[in-house]
């Protein structure tokens, strides 16, 4: 960094004037959290440059004295060194708004957002020197914009009651998506005895890893997910390869790519375990402030979806039941009804059996009695006729004890009707 001097630019001195408010800006911008940085020259050499402009493309290049393509090679095939040759050949500052660019390769590229300016350096003569870089990264507004959008898609989803694998689902592609370094995120939903975690959303982790993790218990030491199920608070495990709490799991973590886990419990109001949040890495990590934040929102947010889908899965089976006691009630109803009718069809078959029995044992009643049995059938009987008996159907007969009592076993709706015997009261009273 170049020191500021302090020199005052006067009327008469151009060059000094000129060099002054130069050293005038680094010191406004010294400190700032805007980055800025002085580029000499057609190859846009970094002549000087503030700590925000390193810090953003990383301080292992602190380094002045290098063009821009030589100390950041990435933004050849983004576009911004054309830019640069274009403000330095027509001396026509440039303005970018919320500008996205990848700083840095590999496993370090990191997606950033800018608003920034190109602006012509002029010498006294008013000849373009060199340009001026002055910007602000709005990577985290830009990132807490995306987040609110989603965030808002995904309470929206919750609301009009989409299928909690949907919503789940949704919800762990967006922080794949907003997290600035790779991630793999994983739901699981906890049985209703608490005691073991099912398979709730991993879009992005292989379905053998997915299968093994399916059923795994809560507890101390069970992971990352089954210990924070356990104790109700999240837990970090930075390095899997050497944390005792995945000495089940190094190997299948292992086989999956997997080498560190933040896992976050999903509580309900009440405070009951709904399941766990995690945030898988592919390299061993320590969470940042903004991953833990993440974590939160989103913990929470499954949480309301979790208990929405518990709410309504409630509703349905009462419902339900509710419909199997009113088709259990309409069963009911019916076989009275049902009942009820047979029971009047057999109260209205015996009144007219009895008034059918009672006409025919009144026109039975003037009958000549006969001498001898009429019941001994072909064979005749000679026993004398001792009683009287009729059906319903009006036929009646005379027969001795023994055919009569032959009679009343085979021959339906029989009854004595010899008023002799004393009838009903002298059964009764026999």
């Amino acid at each position: 960094m170049t020191a500021v001097t302090g020199r005052q630019p006067t009327a008469a001195d151009p060059a000094v004037a000129g060099q002054a408010a130069e050293e005038d800006l680094r010191a406004l911008f010294g400190q700032s959290i805007a980055v800025f940085a002085a580029l000499a020259g057609p190859a846009h050499l970094v002549e000087t440059a503030n700590p925000a402009f390193f810090a953003a493309i990383g301080e292992e290049r602190a380094r002045t004295g290098l063009a821009i393509a030589e100390l950041m090679p990435e933004l050849a095939g983004q576009g911004f060194i054309a830019l640069l040759d274009q403000v330095y050949r027509t001396g026509e500052p440039y303005t970018g708004r919320d500008v996205r660019v990848v700083l840095g390769s590999g496993p370090y590229a990191r997606e950033a957002f800018f608003d920034f300016t190109y602006e012509p350096r002029r010498d006294a003569a008013g000849d373009v020197t060199g340009i001026r870089v002055l910007g602000v990264e709005t990577t985290q507004v830009k990132h807490a914009q995306r987040l609110m959008a989603e965030h808002r898609a995904l309470l929206e989803q919750i609301a009009r009651q989409a299928p909690l694998t949907e919503v789940l689902d949704g919800m762990a592609r967006c922080i794949e998506n907003l997290a600035p370094q790779e991630i793999l995120v994983s739901v699981l939903l906890a049985d209703p005895d608490g005691r073991h975690l099912r398979h709730g959303a991993a879009p992005s982790l292989p379905d053998f890893y997915n299968e093994a993790i399916d059923g795994i218990a809560t507890g101390e030491g069970v992971g990352s997910c089954g210990t924070a199920a356990h104790r109700r608070e999240p837990v970090i495990v930075t390095d899997i390869t050497t944390d005792p709490f995945w000495s089940d799991f190094r190997e299948l973590a292992g086989r999956a790519g997997l080498a560190a886990c933040w896992s976050t419990p999903i509580l309900a109001r009440d405070g009951g375990l709904l399941g766990t949040f995690a945030m898988y890495h592919r390299t061993p990590r320590v969470p940042q402030d903004t991953d833990l934040a993440l974590a939160r929102v989103f913990a929470g947010t499954a949480a309301l979806a979790v208990e929405r889908h518990h709410i309504e899965q409630a509703k349905l089976a009462a419902e339900a039941r509710a419909r199997a006691a009113h088709d259990e009630l309409a069963k009911a109803v019916q076989a009275e009804r049902e009942l009820r009718a047979e029971a009047e069809q057999r109260a209205a078959a015996a009144a007219e059996l009895a008034a059918r029995m009672r006409a025919a044992a009144a026109a039975q009643a003037a009958t000549p009695h006969p001498e001898h049995c009429q019941l001994g059938g072909a064979q005749g009987c000679t026993a004398p006729a001792e009683i009287k008996i009729a059906d319903s159907w009006g036929d009646s007969a005379w027969g001795c004890p023994v055919h009569v009592e032959e009679a009343i076993l085979n021959v339906r709706s029989i009854f004595i009707a010899s008023e002799s015997l004393g009838g009903l009261a002298a059964y009764l009273n026999r």
